[in-house]
């Protein structure tokens, strides 16, 4: 086991591990952490905790140190640069006429490195752009194309419920989503019901699937012929919550049979 705390670089974004390197942090803490990409600022969302090796992407990075003013000043500095070189970059790209959107433009916190997202269609020769870009801001350009998710998480907006979309508001990481699972909850598999604004599968239909399985292998298949409470007849419906299912008669009378949980 190995004492870590969970750092983000942006709001909402992905949870990254490091070692505290013997600083004594808690949670809601500015720091400075090593990266591969070079120094970053970041906030701390845990406290110390301990995970176990197999579950941490080695060898950790350290926590250079707590934040200090000046440090929150540089941040600030970097922030409203990247807003200044994402307006020249979408200049460039329109000169060139590269068929890409730019999503957004970041600092490394030592401005070692500066950092474009964007989506394409298909693969991009950014070479140019990238020669002009580092000749501008004199520092180490790259340009990172990203999927559709990552996209709808930057861009954000209301998913079918109504509510702002989950991965922009408090997804950390994105988990494997599954047809599947849209079949165990008894969805129809209607593109426009069960995918999001991105074009991919619901990212809330993982949430409860776990319950949705366990309560479908209690229930029959449709079409099944079944006989329970002496009810004889052939399956034709389930409802998964509340593990029941309707069954019709083989005098076409329906009848609902309700599956009894022993544990409650």
């Amino acid at each position: 086991m190995l004492d870590v705390i969970g750092v983000i670089f942006k709001e909402n974004g992905r949870i990254y591990y490091f070692s505290p390197n013997n600083i004594n942090i808690v949670k809601n803490t500015k720091v400075i952490v090593k990266t591969e990409r070079g120094l970053q600022y970041g906030t701390t969302v845990t406290d110390v905790l301990k995970m176990k090796k197999e579950n941490l992407n080695l060898p950790l990075k350290n926590v250079i140190r707590i934040a200090i003013n000046k440090d929150e000043r540089d941040y600030k500095k970097n922030i409203n640069d990247a807003e200044k070189a994402f307006v020249e970059c979408n200049k460039l790209i329109e000169k060139y006429k590269l068929k890409m959107k730019l999503l957004d433009a970041n600092f490394t916190f030592d401005r070692n490195q500066l950092m474009f997202h964007f989506t394409a269609d298909n693969r991009v020769d950014f070479r140019k752009l990238a020669k002009d870009l580092a000749a501008i801001f004199k520092t180490r350009i790259e340009l990172r194309q990203i999927g559709v998710r990552d996209k709808a998480k930057e861009v954000g907006g209301l998913g079918p419920c109504g509510r702002p979309v989950c991965c922009a508001t408090f997804l950390t990481s994105f988990d494997k989503v599954s047809i599947n699972m849209a079949k165990s909850q008894n969805l129809a598999l209607n593109p426009n019901k069960i995918n999001g604004s991105c074009g991919r599968l619901l990212c809330c239909l993982e949430y409860e699937n776990d319950l949705y399985e366990e309560n479908r292998r209690k229930l029959p298949e449709i079409g099944s012929q079944v006989k329970v409470n002496n009810i004889e007849g052939k399956v034709i419906s389930l409802d998964i919550l509340k593990n029941s299912y309707k069954v019709i008669t083989k005098n076409e009378n329906v009848e609902t049979i309700e599956i009894k949980d022993n544990n409650k």
